[in-house]
């Protein structure tokens, strides 16, 4: 029986410009998807945050122009300002219908994003 369960992503854009956010967040997002072998009628939903020092374009967009996921029910926020956090930062969490149990789904962390795995040495949220 399929459950619904979260895969989680980020990624960093290399300016504030609308092409570097979908191009960073489409990279993300296939990566994703190759990871995870999950298909859009699998996606339940899909969250995504840019700090605020992106404001060119909504990440969603990569997922609808790019990605092909114009019936996915898809949300975009602020990420949470918190001091020394990373810049330029795109995050995901896809709420996908599958079969895997939950450590068998793949997070994906790419450029800058990836010194997000150890903080304080602990894994981020």
């Amino acid at each position: 029986m399929s459950k619904v369960r979260g895969i989680r992503g980020a990624t960093t854009a290399d300016s504030n410009d609308r092409e570097a956010i979908l191009d960073a967040t489409r990279e993300l997002l296939e990566e994703l998807v190759k990871a995870n072998d999950v298909s859009a009628d699998d996606i339940a939903a899909v969250t995504f945050s840019a700090t605020n020092d992106l404001d060119a374009e909504f990440p969603a967009v990569a997922a609808r122009v790019h990605m092909g996921w114009t019936e996915v029910a898809m949300m975009c926020g602020n990420e949470m300002n918190v001091p020394g956090g990373q810049e330029r930062c795109i995050r995901v969490m896809i709420l996908v219908n599958t079969d895997k149990r939950p450590e068998e789904l793949k997070r994906i962390y790419l450029r800058d994003a990836a010194n997000l795995r150890t903080r304080d040495g602990k894994a981020e949220p």
